[in-house]
């Protein structure tokens, strides 16, 4: 196994192992869907988004809390999307 399959294995376990039951399905199967086809820039990009506290993270996700400049992104943007799409909003 090559370092990346193993970040990617990484990734995807942290994907789904956040603390918050709807945020491990939201970033878990967005991982699923996208994770492989990602560029280093998008994964170091996803990576920091793990760091990101639950709470603070699910909010983004649904557009409840502004998103700080730090975080910001086309992997974030990408999950917004995502999130809005699977709850019907889009």
């Amino acid at each position: 196994m090559d370092n990346r399959e193993k970040r990617l294995k990484r990734l995807a376990f942290r994907a789904v192992h956040r603390g918050i039951k709807e945020l491990d399905i939201l970033v878990g199967d967005f991982a699923d869907q996208f994770l492989g086809d990602m560029t280093e820039d998008e994964l170091n990009e996803f990576e920091g988004l793990l760091s990101v506290p639950d709470q603070e993270f699910y909010a983004m996700l649904r557009k409840e809390r502004s998103i700080p400049e730090e975080v910001d992104g086309p992997v974030l943007q990408c999950m917004i999307t995502f999130t809005e799409k699977r709850q019907g909003n889009a």
